[in-house]
């Protein structure tokens, strides 16, 4: 049985790039990158359908959304740390 193989995301990127410009068949990129051409088109299909996700913002708003949770963790870890000491010092453990 054949081990996978893992390939990031730059190559990945490349040869969706690649194969997006058309300049060479499916199966020639699959001979140059080593990876099969059912692989590399659903690489293609990948970029070409998130592409417009790059344009519309919503990194912007997923970035906002985990600052204001990360904010929200900190409090709670605040509060948290703040119980501990209070436990501590009732139970004359500091």
């Amino acid at each position: 049985m054949k081990k996978r193989r893992k390939h990031d995301a730059g190559k990945k990127a490349r040869v969706a790039i690649e194969a997006v410009k058309g300049e060479r068949t499916l199966n020639e990129l699959a001979g140059v990158y080593g990876v099969h051409p059912t692989q590399i088109g659903l690489w293609k299909k990948t970029l070409t359908e998130g592409a417009s996700s790059l344009f519309s913002g919503k990194t912007e708003r997923n970035q906002k959304k985990m600052n204001e949770e990360r904010e929200q963790l900190y409090r709670r870890i605040g509060e948290l740390t703040m119980e501990v000491e209070y436990l501590k010092k009732k139970l004359g453990l500091c």
